[in-house]
Order: C-alpha cells, then sequence, then structure tokens
C-alpha cells in the first residue's frame, strides 16, 4: 500500500507542476500580491480538488462521460469563466496592491474573496478535472477495502502535493517581481491572462469524444 501512495503522490506532482489554470493564477497572484495572499487562491484551488474528488468518488464524473449535455454545460461555463479572467488580466485587471495592506474594511475582504473566488471556479468549472479524476482514482483504490478511507487518503495526498506546488510557483512569480520593472510585472501578469485564454480556446475545441 505504501508504495502505491508513493506511486500516486509522484503522479500527482508530476500532473499539478503542468502548468494550468489555477497555477497560473497561483504565479500571477503571486507577483501582483505576493505569496501570503496568493495562499488565499491556493486554498480555493484546494477546495476545488476536494470537491472534484468528491465527485469522482460520488459518480459525477462518470455522468459527465457518459452525457454530452452536462458535458457541454459545464464545458461552457469553464471556457466563458477562463476566458473573463483571462481577458480582466489582459486589461489590467484590479490595482497591485496586497489585501493586507488594505485593512480589515469590505474593499480588502472583497479581494481575498475574489482570489478564493477564481481559484476555485476555474477548476470546478473544468470537466477535465472531473474526468481525470474519475480515470485516475480507481488505480490506487482497493475494491476489497472500505472505499472511503481511501478516497479520502487520496485526496488528502493530492491536496498537499497540489498546494504545495502551487506555494512554489507563487513564490516564483514573487521573485520575478523583485527582479521585474512594474512594466515587466504589468507583462507577466498580461502573459498568464493570455494563457489563461487561450486555455479557455483548447477546452472550446474538447469534445466528449476526444476527452
Amino acid at each position: 500500500m505504501e508504495v502505491s501512495l508513493l506511486a500516486f503522490a509522484g503522479v500527482a506532482l508530476a500532473v499539478v507542476l503542468t502548468p494550468g489554470p489555477t497555477v497560473l493564477l497561483a504565479l500571477a497572484n503571486g507577483s501582483r500580491f505576493g505569496v501570503g495572499a496568493a495562499g488565499i487562491g491556493i486554498a480555493g484551488a484546494a477546495l476545488s480538488d476536494i470537491v472534484l474528488i468528491t465527485a469522482a468518488a460520488v459518480g459525477l464524473g462518470a455522468v459527465l462521460a457518459a452525457s454530452a449535455f452536462w458535458f457541454s454545460v459545464v464545458k461552457w461555463i469553464g471556457v466563458v469563466y477562463l476566458v473573463w479572467i483571462g481577458c480582466r488580466m489582459l486589461r489590467g485587471g484590479a490595482p497591485v496592491t496586497t489585501p493586507s495592506a488594505q485593512g480589515a474594511g469590505s474593499t480588502a475582504l472583497h479581494q481575498r474573496s475574489a482570489l478564493f473566488r477564481k481559484s476555485f471556479l476555474v477548476a470546478v468549472t473544468n470537466p477535465k478535472g472531473y474526468l481525470f479524476f474519475t480515470a485516475f482514482l480507481p488505480q490506487f483504490l482497493d475494491p476489497s477495502t472500505p472505499l472511503f478511507a481511501q478516497y479520502a487518503t487520496l485526496a488528502v495526498i493530492f491536496v498537499s502535493v497540489d498546494i504545495a506546488a502551487m506555494a512554489l510557483y507563487a513564490g516564483l512569480g514573487r521573485k520575478a517581481a523583485h527582479y521585474l520593472t512594474t512594466a515587466g510585472g504589468a507583462w507577466l501578469d498580461k502573459g498568464c491572462g493570455g494563457l489563461l485564454i487561450a486555455l479557455g480556446g483548447s477546452l472550446a475545441m474538447l469534445g466528449q469524444d476526444t476527452r
């Protein structure tokens, strides 16, 4: 069992290190707001992992795999949201200030909520996440033992690996911000926005028969 869990952790690390929407947001948030504030977005992405794994455990991923209608509904919600976020980043988004510097007022709360919400929604509105966990997790399950505990263990491992990877990207973004001019930091943000739009475009081209 220990070998299987180590193999799962290794594959999970390879998956989460591959730049995707939540990783790009962690990079951009780290550059713009710092690692501490980026952690709010990372928490949102971690919650999305739990939602996706739970969905796979209860069979919702299989529903998406079997239903062209629901697959398309989730896909197009994800496409629109990714492109919307990407366009906002290309246009400059919010002012480059850290939430902690704004005090405990409503503006700070709104900004923290936005960081959390964006990272959470870009994952839960992507049907590939549901399909991935539905296909990936059963390879590390033993059907002869209770499944709940196994799903919970895999969820803890995956979420821990994902948090570590996103924190790494947030740290890289913060480091880049130290060496870039204000204009350079803006271009980094715009670059992440452009990649999010590109990911939205690739998601739009995803067909249920080509997933």
